[in-house]
């Protein structure tokens, strides 16, 4: 820590008088710039300005430190300050600016080149600004950036799916300037070429006489899973444009090696979008500034990613596997048809959401569908969700065994980042629960998905990197219990989970066969089509410039 003020004297700073003690001390981790500015006028400051407060206006050599403040009133909303010092002689200042740099070089874990693309139409169509609001302090941090203004859907992912590994090693980490489904565009495009792992398992077969693909792939850990269903027909802006093909993706980074999870590589993601859940469950506000700030002071954390397979389009498709990553959420039925309807009224900006998801709900939709999950330790299943439920509604109970995830959590951090959760051997029928019936929804969340419509998310104890899929499964019920169901999930301290017809349980793979002909998923915002499906987690597979949201 740097203390700005003489330790004898406390009424002064460099021979200057001080009028307020307030912020005269900084942590060298909190400082990302220092500047020498010459000889000038330093002004008297107002009460409002989180610097010194110097007693008279005097000419002499200054000195800027740039720094990072903490809101006192919510811990995890950070923003710049600036401290400025003078002094009459001019190597004073210089020895000071010098001081201060040798200490910022020891920061190693902070970046120095970063690739930045900026969607100008995520959220309100405000991406540019957004990046244009926050770029001078990556300029005064000295991190040199690149950026790049995509033109089109899926512009990022095919950037990102064709560079070379030799290229993408130059830069320490890559940052989207919009919403979670433009940096879940991004997240494939790397991935999806780069990510060495075994299928997960396929959904059972009705013909037994017909052998399941997962049973050839399952322990194979050399296969590159490529997405190579790639065309014009599949729904997603994402994929829609790309031109590349399996073959041609290895060979383009065949050059060097890049694999993940990833020590150095990060990922970085400043809010511009519709609902910007992932920024909100890493930094624990919905803040571009505060973003920024993490990412030029190199902060980390992991995330788990989960792997959604595609086995089959519908009925009468072949088994042709399509891949998928997503970092938050997967959801099919009431998930899907909105981001289905949704897309019907984008000129409607954000609020085509609310607006899809009224015509959605009263339309009420049940699917029948068969699940598969596999068995984890730790899970608690939902029993006595009914006597739970009466309790939180009276103000009878309070959820304790919920622990949400912060900043240095100790559950995240229980494993080193990459460590998977030992599974069961998943061809063990006993090692699986199956649950078929018709269903609302069904939700697979990899993050509690906090949002400002869900102030705790779908699953409030959701942890970033803690190995765990988090499987919600809503069975058909009255229209008026489901709306019960919704209120909740827009409560803060809300019990959404806490529904007799509600199933929760937590795992790292299950697989979905829909028994019907239309079967749409919502996997982080982007529409993927799939009559049978499954996913796995994979423990801490990225590293995202933040820190965790404060206590």
């Amino acid at each position: 820590m740097l203390v700005f003020q003489d330790q004898v004297d406390r009424s002064t700073c460099l021979g200057i008088p001080i009028l307020s003690k307030h912020d005269t001390s900084i942590k060298i981790s909190d400082v990302y710039a220092v500047e020498f500015i010459d000889w000038g006028l330093v002004h008297d400051t107002l009460l409002t300005n989180p610097g010194f407060l110097l007693g008279h206006a005097s000419e002499m050599y200054r000195f800027t430190v740039h720094g990072v403040a903490r809101s006192k009133s919510q811990s995890s909303l950070w923003a710049p300050v600036v401290y400025t010092f003078g002094h009459v002689d001019k190597q004073t200042c210089q020895t000071w600016v010098n001081k201060i740099n040798s200490f910022l070089s020891l920061e190693t874990d902070r970046p120095k080149s970063l690739l930045v693309y900026v969607n100008p139409g995520s959220g309100k169509g405000n991406g540019c600004r957004t990046w244009e609001s926050v770029a001078p302090i990556f300029s005064q941090a000295k991190v040199k950036t690149k950026v790049i203004v995509t033109e089109r859907a899926g512009h990022a992912f095919e950037a990102m799916a064709s560079i070379t590994n030799l290229e993408l090693n130059m830069y320490d980490g890559v940052v989207a300037v919009g919403g979670d489904g433009f940096f879940n565009e991004i997240l494939n495009g790397i991935l999806l070429t780069r990510h060495r792992a075994p299928y997960p398992p396929s959904p059972p077969n009705d013909d037994p006489t017909v052998q399941n693909e997962s049973d050839v792939l399952l322990h194979d850990p050399t296969v590159t899973i490529v997405d190579s269903t790639v065309s014009n027909d599949d729904e997603s802006p994402l994929l829609k444009r790309s031109k590349l093909n399996e073959s041609q993706a290895i060979s383009l980074n065949l050059d060097s090696e890049m694999s993940f999870p990833n020590e150095r590589f990060r990922f970085g993601l400043i809010p511009s979008g519709s609902t910007d859940a992932i920024v909100m469950c890493t930094t624990g506000v919905r803040d571009p500034m505060t973003s920024a700030l993490q990412i030029i002071l190199g902060k980390r954390v992991c995330l788990d990613i989960v792997q959604v397979v595609r086995w089959d389009k519908s009925h009468a498709s072949k088994n042709e596997p399509h891949v998928r990553y997503a970092a938050s959420f997967a959801g099919y039925g009431f998930y899907g048809d909105v981001i289905t309807e949704s897309e019907k009224y984008r000129w409607m900006g954000p609020k085509r959401y609310d607006y899809a998801g009224t015509k959605v709900f009263l339309r009420h939709r049940s699917y029948e569908a068969k699940v598969a999950y596999m068995k984890a330790e730790s899970e608690k299943t939902n029993v006595g969700a009914n006597a739970r439920r009466i309790k939180a509604f009276w103000g009878l109970s309070k959820e304790s065994e919920r622990v949400a995830c912060r900043a240095k959590c100790d559950i995240c951090n229980d494993a080193s980042a990459g460590q998977q959760i030992e599974k069961p051997d998943p061809k063990q029928e006993s090692n699986w629960v199956s649950v078929k019936g018709r269903f609302l929804s069904i939700g697979a969340a990899v993050i509690s998905c906090r949002n400002e419509k869900a102030p705790d998310g779908l699953v409030a104890e959701a942890h970033l990197s803690d190995g765990f899929l988090h499987l919600v499964l809503i069975k058909e019920c009255p229209r008026a219990f489901y709306l019960w169901h919704l209120t909740q999930l827009a409560r803060k301290g809300g019990t959404p989970l806490n529904f007799d017809f509600v199933e929760h349980h937590k795992t790292t793979t299950f697989t979905f066969t829909s028994s019907g002909e239309e079967s749409v998923w919502n996997v982080d915002g982007e529409i993927l089509q799939a009559q049978k499906l499954s996913a796995q987690v994979f423990r801490g597979l990225i590293s995202l410039f933040a820190s965790g949201p404060e206590t």
